[in-house]
């Protein structure tokens, strides 16, 4: 089946906090104006339609008509095992698979679970917010392993000052993010090696948040760090069909934790969380008929980055950017206009009516940076770049 990912399908007033959720957004500060000519493209959902098998599935869940308190089949977890062996030679096992509700939910759950109030946890900045709060949060210390930059806008591990962090007494866990957000990094297998043979030596678990790793650039290989080493009893893993397939309002994050003492103690913090009979059908429905969407996805993305390069290099020649190696998100610098990043802003939300999201949010290593989510039709995106440039005319 061919998909169109050029149909603007109209969200607003379909409850979506993306274009109904205004006054919240007004309310937690992300927005200053938000009216309806907004082109909100802040949060990572997409505005594409889903795939075809996952629509038929959900008719079949709604035609049965009852809506009740669900278990999870067997189906479900052969799903999961099937795609992740598939798309990323990944070998699971289904006792291995805790569910939770959400990504998030599933990082402050092994912070509790896994690490002391007080100890130290490292994250790589800038990087999710999300992250920090689970760490402040609950009473834990943010160890920030800042990346390192270079004048292309490629992004490194220090990996020296990693293993400093690493080795303080206190610090006990390292948050993951791979593929990177918002800098679109795509760890190499060498990377990965490194970073947790130096964890595991230092007692420090790891929690990782692989939810983009579907969403890769045609070249580039994504490596679960969980198949990097024979060792995984430090390493938990975050997987997530919300971001791949566009389902993040039906709540379905997958824990893989291969040992199994720490998946105990993960578990046992966890709780019990049962599922939408929605949510497994939507997992069972996409990892066995999915594929073909996604790969005219990544096409479909790859392009619209293509093309945002290519205007940005027009048009407004002061932002570097780069094509992440991963994610739909990019990674935009203003610093070449030499204003402030309070100016930067103005110009793109108040004047543009364009949201996006400060690179301030993702620590004092994102000030000048704005991150934008691409996977929106590409005249909404053209559109909204266009608005933007004529915002800057005036300082080529």
């Amino acid at each position: 089946m061919k998909y169109n990912f050029d149909e603007i399908v109209n969200r607003r007033n379909t409850y979506s906090m993306k274009w109904d959720g205004g006054d919240l957004l007004k309310q937690i500060g992300l927005a200053d104006r938000y009216d309806e000519e907004t082109i909100p493209l802040f949060t990572a959902d997409m505005d594409l339609p889903v795939p075809q098998p996952l629509i038929d599935a959900l008719h079949k869940t709604v035609d049965h008509r009852i809506f009740g308190y669900s278990v999870f089949p067997p189906e479900y977890f052969e799903a999961i095992q099937h795609w992740f062996k598939k798309r990323h030679d990944w070998d699971i096992k289904k006792e291995e698979i805790v569910y939770s509700p959400g990504t998030v939910h599933a990082v402050n759950v092994a912070v509790r679970a896994l690490t002391q109030p007080g100890d130290g946890v490292i994250i790589q900045r800038p990087v999710y917010p999300p992250f920090t709060s689970a760490i402040e949060g609950n009473d834990r210390v943010v160890r920030n392993n800042a990346l390192k930059v270079d004048e292309e806008g490629y992004y490194t591990i220090d990996f020296a000052d990693f293993e400093a962090k690493a080795k303080e007494e206190n610090t006990t866990m390292f948050i993951l993010c791979n593929p990177h957000n918002p800098t679109g990094r795509v760890l190499k297998e060498d990377e990965l090696k490194r970073l947790s043979a130096i964890c595991k030596e230092n007692g420090v678990v790891i929690v990782a948040d692989e939810i983009h790793g579907d969403l890769i650039r045609r070249g580039e290989k994504f490596v679960p760090i969980a198949k990097v080493t024979d060792d995984q009893s430090h390493i938990v893993t975050c997987t997530a069909i919300n971001k791949t397939f566009n389902v993040a309002g039906l709540h379905c994050t997958n824990v893989v934790i291969k040992d199994s003492e720490l998946r105990g103690t993960f578990s046992k913090e966890m709780g019990m969380h049962l599922p939408s009979p929605f949510t497994i059908s939507a997992l069972i429905a996409v990892y066995h008929e999915g594929e073909e969407w996604l790969d005219q996805l990544i096409d479909y993305i790859d392009g619209t980055m293509e093309w945002v390069v290519n205007f940005l290099a027009e048009h407004m020649p002061k932002v570097k950017v780069r094509i992440p190696e991963g994610t739909y998100v990019m990674w935009m610098d203003f610093s070449g206009y030499g204003i402030s990043p309070d100016e930067v802003h103005e110009r793109i939300y108040s004047k543009a009516n364009v949201l996006l999201e400060d690179g301030k949010m993702f620590g004092d290593e994102g000030l000048p940076y704005q991150r934008i989510c691409l996977p929106s039709p590409r005249p909404v995106i053209k559109e909204a770049f266009e608005r933007i440039a004529r915002e800057f005319a005036d300082l080529k």
